[in-house]
This record gives structure tokens, sequence and C-alpha cells, in this order.
């Protein structure tokens, strides 16, 4: 259950951005891989963790517990995503022949942006590490984690406009099947399934690595960025499959802590871990697209 940033972007001053379009676009690209790239480690990490039983008496771990846990995370995640949105400013021109309009994004995010997904990263690892303080830092997690989202999805949006809709109708459709096949017991989290997940899971996380170090040193490797490649598109796809398979694992670490009877805070966790996952697939899901509409 995975997903957060480490951003090398600079922090610009001035409430106008200096930077060219192709600039701006470049920075939410690689705000967003490097955003998807750590998700990858921590759904791994958390697949490991131990579960303990609550001691005897004690509140203990709820399906209802984690879907309200879940519930306030996403409140909180929408309403920070709501003001990185707002921190771009658009100014629409029309061309004098043709009479199209352009759309120009203003200001300079990306400190606060960078700032925020600094702050998702933590708050995630130690989500991850230490439990029983999920309360507290993944709903840090989440409204740092949803300045980075609002900025990047805007940022998508003028690019290719409605994406955003597009990838959130996907990503919740995705939950809804993955949901079912895990209700109908069509696929389980078995031990095979599982360690499959997890080697894939690190398999992304190396790929993002490799197209993220080389990227910087202006190599193109063809999957890189949202060029609508072949290759590229193929990518996206294993990727969004992989990100899929792992609500599978969020689902059956529910299920099993509700049944051991974990304690009351690893209803954060849980959800924590679940947020992680969507995320990580709303952002590939826009990749995804603009690779599709790229072509």
């Amino acid at each position: 259950m995975s997903r957060n940033p480490i951003l090398t972007q600079k922090a610009f001053d001035g409430v106008a951005s200096e930077q060219s379009p192709a600039d701006e676009w470049q920075n939410a690209q690689h705000m967003r891989a490097t955003s998807t790239a750590t998700s990858a480690g921590i759904d791994a990490a958390m697949a490991n963790q131990p579960m303990a039983p609550a001691a005897a008496g004690s509140r203990v771990m709820t399906l209802g517990g984690v879907a309200a846990a879940t519930a306030i995370m996403f409140a909180v995640l929408l309403a920070t995503a709501a003001w990185g949105w707002s921190l771009i400013s658009v100014s629409e021109t029309f061309d004098p022949v043709t009479g199209a309009a352009t759309y120009t994004a203003e200001g300079s995010p990306w400190g606060y942006v960078m700032v925020a997904a600094i702050v998702a990263f933590v708050a995630a690892i130690v989500t991850s590490f230490k439990p029983k303080l999920a309360r507290f830092t993944s709903l840090i997690y989440a409204a740092a984690q949803g300045v980075v989202l609002g900025v990047v999805s805007h940022m998508y949006d003028l690019q290719f406009n409605g994406i955003v809709v597009q990838a959130v109708l996907g990503t919740l459709g995705v939950f809804v099947v993955m949901l079912v096949l895990f209700g109908l017991r069509v696929l389980r989290a078995t031990p095979r399934f599982t360690k499959g997940v997890i080697a894939a899971t690190f398999g992304v996380m190396f790929i993002y690595l490799i197209g993220f170090v080389m990227s910087l040193f202006g190599v193109d490797l063809g999957f890189w960025g949202t060029s609508g490649s072949p290759l590229g598109i193929i990518i996206s796809v294993v990727v969004c499959i992989v990100a899929a398979l792992n609500l599978i694992l969020d689902f059956e670490f529910i299920e099993q802590g509700t049944k051991q009877g974990l304690p009351a805070y690893m209803d954060w966790y849980a959800g924590f871990g679940l947020m992680v996952t969507l995320v990580w697939l709303y952002l590939e899901m826009l990749r995804l697209l603009a690779r599709l509409q790229s072509r």
C-alpha cells in the first residue's frame, strides 16, 4: 500500500511564473513520477507488517472504523487538493484569426508542492513503520498529499481538458471492480499472489527510479513522461494493473485485521494503506490517459 514523493524541483519566488508552459508541464510530470515511485516502496513495506491482536478488553479494529478513518482522510485530502488546485491561476487568450482559446498557467506553486511532497513522504514512512501513530500521521499525509495532487491534477487538466474527471472515474471504477472480485473470492491474497504483487511493486519503483535519474541527464527512455509511444502505453497499463492488484492486499489486510481483532489504531493504518494505493492508481491513470490522448 504505498506512495509519495521526493521532489527535486526548485521553489520559485514571485507571484507570476517565469517558466514556459513546457517547463511547467515538465515540473508536473516529474512531481507525479516521483510521487508514484515512492508509493510503490511504502506499499511493499506495509504488506510485510506483522499482525498482533489487541489486548483483552481494549477497542479493536472494525470495518466501520476503517471506513470512517478512510472517509476522514479523503475529506482532508480533497480539501487540501482544492487549495492546491487554486494555487494555479489560468489566463485565457484567443487567437484573433481562428478564435481558438489558449489557456496559460500562472503562479508559482512549486515551492508549496516541494514542501508538501517532503512532508507527505516523511509522514508515509513514519506511518508505515509506526502504525500506532497512524491516527495522526495519516492525516498529515492526506493533507500534504492533497496539495501535491491538486497542483499536478490542475497541470494535467490544462494540458488535457477533462482528464482529471476521467482519471477519477477510472480509479473509482477499478476500485469497485477489485472490491467485487475480492468479495466473490475470484482474487485472493494467497502467499504466492502476495509475493508476486510485492515483487512487481518493487519492479515498478525501480523503473520509475531509472527513468527519473536518466531524465535528469536529458536521456529519453521512451516510457518516461507522457509521450504516446506504444512502449510507454504498455508500461502505464502494466503499472495500473500492479496498483490495482495492491488493492487486493489492502482488502485482505482489512479483512484479516478485523477477524483477528487488531487494536483500534489499525483502523487508521489500514485506511492509510488504502489511500496510498488509490492515490498511486489515480496518478498512474492520469499518466495513461495523457499518453492515450497524446497519440
